[in-house]
């Protein structure tokens, strides 16, 4: 089994809620995909780290992040993935907010001014999360390459939406994928 169809086995046997949700975006829907259940497990992980790094394979970046927290697991995996490879890049968080205490930063991580950033989520429903990563990150003086989900429920609302902020736009799997 490759990486891609294992991952996508525990996608669907571990991440897939039945029951009526509303989602960060304010929809409502009859499931939810509980990313975190595989981006934070130790079987699973290794496998989101090598999926997302071939999904993006020929992007150019040094960086990979986005806004915390699905993002942050994603992220974690990658910078892994990315070092065993022998292609490290480093990982970033983007807050909501600028933090009101310490050094008040938004972008936790290595300085991304001047570096080219790979935006990441777990899953998308409008591409809200990412687009609120890209704008602070572009602010922090950072290149933005692409963004790159793990699963898009959109259909091709977060496509359209990446593409009217000029960056490109992949993702591994699609609801229908996964099922949906």
């Amino acid at each position: 089994m490759s990486d891609r169809e294992e991952l996508l086995r525990h996608i669907v046997d571990e991440a897939v809620v039945h029951e009526h949700v509303v989602l960060s975006s304010g929809k409502e829907a009859e499931y939810y995909i509980d990313m975190r259940r595989i981006t934070l497990s130790g079987a699973a992980a290794p496998l989101v780290g090598r999926v997302m790094l071939d999904l993006v394979a020929g992007w150019d970046f040094d960086v990979v992040g986005g806004l915390t927290m699905g993002a942050d697991p994603v992220a974690a995996a990658i910078l892994h993935a990315s070092a065993a490879a022998g292609r490290p890049v480093d990982a970033c968080v983007v807050r909501k907010e600028a933090k009101t205490h310490g050094l008040h930063k938004r972008i936790e991580g290595p300085g991304v001014a001047g570096r080219r950033v790979l935006v990441v989520e777990d899953t998308s429903t409008t591409g809200g999360s990412a687009l609120t990563a890209v704008e602070a990150l572009r602010e922090a003086g950072a290149t933005v390459v692409g963004v790159a989900d793990i699963v898009d429920r959109s259909g091709r609302a977060v496509a359209e939406a990446m593409a009217e902020s000029g960056l490109e736009y992949r993702f591994v799997y699609s609801a229908k994928d996964l099922g949906l």
